[in-house]
């Protein structure tokens, strides 16, 4: 559900504002929630540790602020326009069969006279509008899913959507499979019971350092047709060589460093993919394409739970986890690299032969 209302949440902002801010409001929104996050995280500890608060009051005081949050959506502008339940088209269309049919009525009386029994029949029976109010709703649904699944269709056949989509689905996924197990390879580093840990204080670090790296995207100038795929790769390698690291290190804090790492350059890109996917798509897709790209990331993530951690499958140590996600991400930044040098090698040879043209003539 969470999933969900984020997807909903960025949904909103861009039906409100002009494509041209989709950057610097990505950037604000995510970096914003983070802060949010990271205020929570620390708010919490301070009233655990030093209060004495129960979590039964934590779980109040976040069920408070939720339902305050919930009230203030109410005081937010509805957007305007949607491709599928606020089309212009309807109804300024509706109304013109009967303005000809008025029409026709004031310019020629004579001919209603010479069909008055047709015009007593049509004055009986029910409108147009009243005859197909029944069997509406389900031709508009059914109407709705074919057009849905027609834009999920051409938004995956542009190159650069699928791309930009491919390394949201395969990032979130490895995203959301370390957050689930980091605690517990942690653990592994440095037993809670024999140890003093800091995993709160990290997680708050690493959650401020990702606001930190989402604001900084709304203030980079880089041609993102360009240099995207490149820093899909080189932030993907960068990813996996954290977590190289938190396999290969026995000490608790070259993981909690990994980690930070990890997080700030995943919160970094997926900024960029979101406002580049929201850019390059019309209003009425980027919900369809950030709902799909999640879900896709979902079935990518019960996977690999499935193979790596269930005993079902490989049943792998939380260690050798760490392993397979730093080769996955590996293979993640392999893929982007690759294209990334073609997409540059490409470019070159092509203003080459462009600049030899004169020469030839």
């Amino acid at each position: 559900m969470v999933t969900a209302t984020e997807v909903a949440y960025y949904a909103y902002i861009y039906s409100v504002v002009s494509a041209d801010r989709y950057q610097r409001v990505t950037s604000y929104c995510r970096s914003i929630t983070l802060v949010a996050a990271t205020v929570a995280a620390v708010l919490g500890q301070l009233l655990v540790s030093l209060a004495d608060v129960s979590y039964f009051h934590l779980n109040a005081i976040t069920l408070a602020s939720v339902s305050l949050a919930f009230l203030c959506s109410f005081l937010l502008p509805m957007p305007q326009k949607s491709m599928f339940f606020h089309k212009k088209g309807v109804s300024e269309t509706l109304p013109q069969p009967q303005k000809a049919v008025a029409t026709l009525g004031s310019n020629g009386p004579s001919s209603c006279q010479q069909q008055d029994k047709d015009c007593a029949a049509a004055d009986t029976r029910p409108a147009p509008q009243q005859h197909a109010e029944q069997p509406k709703p389900q031709n508009h649904m059914l109407r709705v899913l074919v057009q849905l699944s027609r834009d999920l269709r051409d938004c995956y056949s542009s190159r650069k959507l699928l791309y930009w989509s491919l390394w949201w689905a395969l990032a979130t996924a490895g995203f959301n499979q370390i957050v689930n197990y980091i605690q517990v390879l942690w653990d592994f580093r440095a037993p809670s019971l024999s140890s003093a840990v800091y995993n709160g204080a990290v997680e708050a670090i690493a959650t401020f350092l990702g606001s930190a790296t989402s604001m900084a995207v709304g203030y980079v100038k880089v041609n993102w047709d360009l240099s995207g795929e490149l820093a899909l790769g080189m932030f993907s390698a960068m990813d996996a060589g954290s977590l190289f690291l938190m396999y290969f290190t026995d000490n608790i804090w070259a993981c909690y460093a990994g980690y930070l790492v990890f997080k700030a350059c995943y919160m970094f890109l997926i900024t960029i993919a979101t406002f580049q996917i929201a850019v390059n798509l019309s209003m009425e897709r980027y919900a369809l394409m950030f709902g799909f790209n999640n879900f896709v990331a979902l079935v990518i993530q019960t996977i690999l739970t499935v193979i790596v951690v269930d005993s079902r499958g490989l049943g792998l140590d939380i260690s050798t986890q760490f392993l397979v996600y730093g080769s996955y991400f590996a293979f993640i930044a392999g893929i982007f690299l690759t294209r990334s040098i073609y997409i540059i090698i490409s470019i070159k040879c092509r203003n080459a032969s462009v600049a030899g043209e004169p020469i030839d003539h």
